[in-house]
């Protein structure tokens, strides 16, 4: 005769296990600057769109995290824990990364910013700031390089845009720099050194940091600047004020209450 093991019945009244409980994040999407036409074609941001989450408890402790406060690195970490959007956070355009951290700002502690200006107190819709024009007819899609001829010299060079891998570059040589010499001010040369990717079609780094150091005039450099400022996709920080009775166009401050509303 088979044993068999007898079958213990159910207690009853016992709850079956439960899964626990998940929270849906709301989340909203940022139209980028860029329009996506700077990154490769099969990169996340391509579509001009990224996706973001509400600022919660845990972003509000990156914020008065005071080793990331001290190394100036609590923007980049609160905007990489906000970001759903799958992708390499140093990929980003430097104006884009700029959209994203007002949009970060809109996400946590709503729409209006306070601020003094010419000591007067101002408040500024942040949903109202718009990205700037580009003039699509200059990109090339999935292509971060420029074509320019600088206006007092005739050199013909190309440029790149600033993205998080090219900041850390130059920020990298600067902290090298002030180790030999703390006061070392190489500051614009320096990035201009790593923004311009060839000069009369020469590509070699020794070529363009020559061309730097001992060829390119300071009004060529100081045109270079202002053409990358105009042709660069941003978020524009213009806003019409009221200042002693009369309109006008300010660029908004950013100053320690933008992500600290009751500083």
């Amino acid at each position: 005769m088979e044993n068999k093991t007898p079958e213990v019945p159910p207690i009853q009244g016992t709850p079956p296990p439960q899964e626990p409980v998940k929270y849906k994040f709301p989340t909203e999407t940022i139209e980028l600057p860029s329009k996506g036409l700077l990154y490769p074609e099969d990169h996340a941001l391509s579509s001009g769109k990224i996706e973001m989450k509400y600022m919660t408890a845990k972003e509000e402790d990156i914020l008065t995290n005071q080793n990331f406060i001290n190394n100036g690195t609590v923007l980049d970490k609160l905007l990489q824990s906000l970001i759903i959007t799958k992708v390499n956070y140093n990929d980003l355009l430097i104006g884009d990364k700029n959209a994203i951290m007002i949009a970060s700002r809109i996400l946590g502690y709503g729409k209006d910013y306070e601020f003094e200006y010419e000591g007067e107190e101002h408040v500024v819709d942040l949903s109202e700031l718009e990205n700037k024009e580009i003039d699509e007819n200059l990109f090339v899609r999935g292509q971060n390089n420029f074509e320019y001829t600088l206006p007092h010299t005739g050199t013909n060079i190309t440029f790149r845009l600033m993205d998080g891998h090219l900041e850390k570059k130059i920020e990298n040589e600067l902290k090298g720099l002030k180790k030999v010499n703390k006061l070392s001010s190489a500051d614009l040369s320096t990035r201009m050194k790593h923004l311009i990717t060839s000069v009369e079609g020469d590509e070699t780094p020794k070529t363009i940091r020559d061309f730097v150091d001992n060829y390119l005039l300071a009004r060529d450099s100081r045109a270079l600047r202002e053409h990358i400022k105009n042709i660069q996709p941003d978020i524009s920080l213009k806003s019409t004020l009221i200042i002693k009775g009369e309109e006008e166009e300010v660029e908004v401050p950013i100053g320690i209450n933008f992500f600290f509303p009751d500083a």
